[in-house]
């Protein structure tokens, strides 16, 4: 299987996902054929293997590589002897935030009949805004903590106890997430929220919470990771998941009880069935008095969460064996032809 990574976009994620694409070179190898980088402006290029180095996009030396345009066959570059294809059987939807995990990738791939691993329009809707993900999670059974949910111009109030967590709705890394302990860090917690979305999602904050990862697919049956427990501080920062998002080394599982490996994995399942097939997703699950609550749906994690799994190549060759398909719709005028003689 030949793969191409589709990296890059315009979101306030822009460079972990390149962060990821790198680390993704390091595990995958030569199994990657094309890197494909969408850059602020929408224009795709054709990144060479060897120039997939931080330091070549900080200096914006991508601007002087292969220019890439799309149609029905895939990526192509053109000249003055026709196009040139990139020769990929899957793409893999390795931007983050806007752009990738919000369904307009999902769209522009599917209009063009190309296969790829990651989530597809509908799941990337209901996973990007975490308004919508706590709904979906209600709807399919899954414990959550309570929230609210507020809005630039509603008034600036809470009804739960502080300490509260303050998130923007559609975005993810920590961005522009804070701690509230009062009403006056409420308010200044609501101004950093803003700066970056227009609705925002309140929860309790509770100190000291077990938090665990958990990834996963679907093939012909559930393939799950293993548990993975963040050491971490109460509140990762940015510049902190910036450097989690180019992790490739193996992590430990962790230590819980077959009871709340049990729940995590229902959890999991009923979050995925008949929603995220094709993709490969991370859930992110508290712990609290022998309970599991689901945190957030993770669509696209950091580097495709390769540091959870025995074996990510085989994850990934899993996955394209088992792509969901659309069906063909016939489209043959006969309607059209009908009329035109019964004229």
């Amino acid at each position: 299987m030949r793969i191409g990574v589709l990296f890059g976009g315009v979101s306030w994620e822009h460079e972990i996902s390149i962060v990821s694409a790198i680390t993704l070179k390091k595990v995958l190898g030569a199994k990657i054929e094309n890197f494909i980088f969408v850059d602020r402006n929408h224009y795709f290029y054709e990144i060479p293997s060897h120039l997939m180095q931080a330091s070549f996009f900080a200096s914006e030396n991508y601007k002087k590589c292969k220019k890439l345009s799309i149609d029905n066959a895939g990526f192509f570059l053109s000249s003055l002897f026709g196009k040139k294809y990139l020769h990929s059987d899957c793409i893999i939807n390795l931007i983050h935030g806007a752009d990738g995990e919000d369904g307009v990738i999902a769209s522009l791939l599917d209009f063009y009949h190309i296969p790829f691993i990651g989530p597809r329009v509908e799941s990337s809707v209901l996973s990007f805004n975490k308004y919508y993900t706590k709904l979906f999670a209600q709807s399919r059974g899954v414990k959550m903590l309570p929230f609210e949910v507020l809005r630039e111009k509603d008034t600036r109030k809470s009804n739960l106890d502080f300490p509260l967590i303050i998130k923007p709705s559609r975005l993810g890394s920590s961005i522009g997430v804070s701690v509230a302990n009062d009403a006056k860090e409420f308010d200044y917690a609501l101004d950093c929220a803003f700066e970056y979305d227009k609705e925002v999602i309140i929860e309790p904050f509770i100190k000291g919470v077990k938090e665990y990862n958990l990834a996963g697919y679907k093939a012909k049956d559930f393939v799950f990771s293993i548990i993975e427990e963040p050491q971490k501080q109460d509140l990762l920062d940015f510049e902190n998941k910036y450097l989690d998002f180019s992790r490739d080394a193996k992590t430990k599982n962790a230590n819980i009880t077959n009871t709340i490996l049990e729940k995590m994995q229902d959890s999991f399942k009923r979050i995925y069935e008949n929603c995220f097939e094709g993709a490969l997703i991370r859930c992110d699950f508290f712990v609290i008095d022998e309970e599991v609550y689901l945190n957030e749906i993770n669509p696209i994690p950091g580097s495709m969460a390769n540091y959870l799994f025995e074996d990510f190549q085989k994850a990934i060759q899993e996955l394209y064996e088992n792509l969901p398909k659309k069906k063909n719709i016939p489209i043959d005028y006969q309607y059209i032809k009908k009329i035109q003689r019964a004229k």
